[in-house]
């Protein structure tokens, strides 16, 4: 059979087939077919059922190659690998389900690799690292894709909701439009991992509760995954409150950048106070994320550079 496939992005063409279309080559040696570039489509033809294969894997490529921004013969070889194409080398666990299938969440770094298995393994997990990491990001995919396998019943996010003691009435308007600022970023990730019909269904049916960190004072948490975000902003009482909301089958996630802390001169971060104290806990991890693992923009990856060495030398 024959079946053409039109490219998502004109731009991005040189990427995806690779130097010399060397992608295509690596795809029509392992899967049997014959593939032609021509006027911004691709033209499978060969066997059915592995023309639909190839289909596949393109169209994975093409995911990968918007969500990376560049793509490598690895990661061809590797999508080969996923869907049979090729033998594979190793049997991968770290591909994150979630309720969108436009995406591909994935470790990007061996940093990012290590954090996905931490928070899978232990029911508690401490991360700090930079900004751009994928700190907050991995942590809410971990969640909604252990709430789509029913691991869980509840998801519930939170944030210190100003910087240095949640000065909520000091905002105009009504409840929603005081936290919604500093819950933005929470709502941000979301919105990648499902549409948002879904997202605000499960608002609704409070299976997704996205809440400032003082609303969680006398609750617990069972069959949840409870995500602290911007955890250098707490208070070290504000820590001990949120981590003793901790119930039955539940997980909690806690992450943050401790060289971004916003308190006030004097006050101790309560994430570094909770990761001093409970690092060496069964069944609770620490997750470091380096520069290295900025999946940004490559200008971060330089931003966060530059003020580290203006901290060395000041």
């Amino acid at each position: 059979m024959e079946l053409r496939i039109e490219l998502e992005s004109q731009a991005q063409r040189l990427e995806l087939f690779g130097p010399a279309d060397s992608h295509l080559r690596i795809l029509k040696n392992a899967m049997g077919v014959q593939i032609t570039a021509r006027n911004g489509s691709i033209i499978l033809a060969g066997e059915e059922a592995l023309v639909h294969r190839t289909a596949e894997i393109i169209d994975q490529m093409q995911r990968r190659l918007l969500q990376r921004k560049h793509l490598t013969e690895a990661d061809v070889k590797e999508l080969l690998s996923l869907s049979g194409g090729i033998k594979p080398q190793t049997e991968r666990n770290d591909i994150i389900e979630v309720y969108s299938n436009k995406r591909i969440i994935e470790p990007f770094t061996p940093g990012q690799l290590r954090y996905i298995e931490t928070m899978l393994k232990n029911d508690m997990t401490f991360c700090i690292g930079p900004a751009g990491t994928g700190k907050t990001y991995l942590a809410v995919a971990v969640a909604v894709s252990m709430l789509k396998k029913k691991h869980i019943r509840k998801i519930v996010l939170a944030r210190p909701a100003v910087e240095a003691g949640e000065r909520l009435g000091f905002l105009p308007g009504d409840l929603h439009a005081k936290v919604n600022p500093y819950l933005r970023p929470l709502f941000d990730s979301l919105e990648g991992m499902m549409e948002f019909v879904q997202m605000r269904k499960f608002m609704e049916m409070d299976i997704i509760e996205v809440i400032p960190l003082a609303f969680m004072r006398g609750r617990t948490f069972n069959e949840a995954i409870v995500i602290c975000d911007e955890a250098q902003n707490t208070t070290v009482s504000q820590m001990l409150m949120f981590l003793t909301r901790l119930g039955r089958e539940s997980k909690m996630i806690i992450t943050g950048d401790i060289t971004q802390t916003d308190l006030e001169k004097g006050q101790i971060s309560g994430l570094v106070d909770a990761i001093r104290r409970l690092r060496d806990i069964a069944g609770i991890g620490v997750v470091e994320l380096k520069r290295a693992d900025i999946v940004r923009h490559k200008l971060v990856h330089k931003i966060v550079q530059a003020y580290d060495q203006n901290k060395k030398e000041s």
